[in-house]
């Protein structure tokens, strides 16, 4: 009986102990993860201040490759994530990089002819202002929330994400496209609404949040990423895919924007319905994840296991994932920690002083349009850095 007895305590001893050093090492992980990327980016400021130029990726060749001047729709992610050490560090160096590298492309808060001024200005001078309160990145944050709402159609009930008169998207026959990437553009009209007080810019994000969740999503709650409207009935004409495996399949950034958009709409308008669809994306990403929660490219892609991953993707839901697990009575944190756990892993995360100085590897782009794949990317960088912050807020509530 004794010896019975000491067993037990002896296998509660390794219990107890195994399960201290799982919360241990994520803990430590986590500080760690962060400490990196200050040491990263740091290296990549220095290289960034010296071109003089917003560092987008890294080229078939190995060669750096830097934001089109003209208008990249990834110009706001490089001064995000030196917002976002700015927060984690309270070094000034990051703010005042930041507030140099975003005036780069202050004079886009004026186009009409794009949808991703919400990923543009909402990263960069969007967390200035949250940092700061700096007034003037309040009256750019208007403005372009202002260019923004002029895509908007009311006929449809969504803002058009391409305009179809060039480039490939003139040869697909679409007249009103909506992808659901444009979720993401939706917290820069939330955001205009709280600073101005003027309801009109969060009505405008409801309604296209309320359309694409009519229109965009199967049955399984996967997402289409196209779909293309017509501007002057509103009906639907097509539900297709333009950077996905197929148009029926599940492209997964376009699950982790769609998880991202409607746990921000609940956020900002506590809409169960938001809520609701939030979990239900969460679940399908959750039932068809790999091993390690980092997934291929497109979930339906017809090679995996020997496809690419996309790291991005994984940047996204991991960042979602930590925001919904505070807004519900279920936890998401297993699945948190496994993902955030393979990311801080070096088959993941760059060693210092390599890949450019990106924090991230094996991130796609566009496998369609041959163009960025098994590659860093800046916004694969940025959400992991938000992700890491939100952890770090979370755990430490806990």
């Amino acid at each position: 009986m004794i010896n019975r007895s000491l067993l037990l305590i002896f296998y509660l001893l390794i219990l107890v102990s195994s399960c201290k050093e799982k919360t241990t090492y994520v803990e430590k992980h986590k500080t760690s993860s962060i400490d990196r990327a200050v040491e990263q980016l740091s290296l990549q400021l220095i290289e960034a201040e010296k071109a003089n130029r917003l560092p987008r990726t890294v080229t078939a060749d190995g060669k750096i490759h830097w934001t089109n001047p003209q208008f990249d729709w990834t110009e706001g992610f490089f001064p995000g994530s030196l917002w976002y050490l700015y927060k984690a560090t309270h070094d000034e160096k990051w703010k005042i990089a930041a507030q140099s590298f975003q005036t780069m492309f202050e004079n886009h808060k004026y186009l009409t002819t794009n949808h991703d001024l919400g990923f543009i200005f909402n990263c960069s001078y969007g967390n200035g202002f949250d940092l700061t309160k700096n007034e003037h990145f309040s009256e750019v944050i208007v403005t372009a929330a202002d260019s923004l709402s002029t895509r908007f159609n009311a006929t449809v009930g969504c803002i058009k994400s391409w305009d179809v008169n060039h480039g490939w998207q003139s040869t697909r026959d679409w007249k009103f496209p909506v992808i659901v990437d444009n979720m993401m553009n939706l917290e820069l009209l939330f955001k205009a609404s709280e600073i101005t007080g003027n309801p009109k810019y969060s009505a405008l994000a409801t309604t296209h949040a309320n359309t694409t969740l009519k229109n965009h999503f199967r049955e399984d709650n996967s997402s289409y990423h196209v779909v293309d409207y017509d501007p002057e009935t509103g009906l639907v004409r097509s539900k297709e895919t333009a950077q996905g495996f197929a148009n029926e399949s599940a492209w997964a950034r376009g699950q982790a924007w769609g998880l991202y958009g409607y746990t921000v709409c609940y956020r900002y308008t506590k809409d169960q319905q938001y809520l609701n669809q939030a979990k239900k994306i969460a679940k399908f990403i959750s039932d068809n994840k790999p091993e390690d929660g980092i997934p291929y490219w497109d979930y339906n892609a017809n090679k995996i296991p020997n496809e690419p991953r996309d790291v991005s993707a994984a940047s996204i839901t991991l960042s979602a994932l930590i925001e919904l697990d505070g807004f519900t009575q279920e936890s998401y944190l297993p699945q948190i920690d496994q993902i955030l756990n393979s990311l801080a892993s070096d088959k993941y995360t760059a060693k210092i002083g390599e890949n450019h100085n990106f924090i991230l590897k094996h991130s796609v782009g566009s496998i369609p349009h041959k163009n960025e794949i098994d590659v860093p990317l800046n916004y694969a960088d940025y959400y992991y850095l938000e992700a890491l912050l939100r952890y770090q807020h979370s755990y430490n509530k806990k």
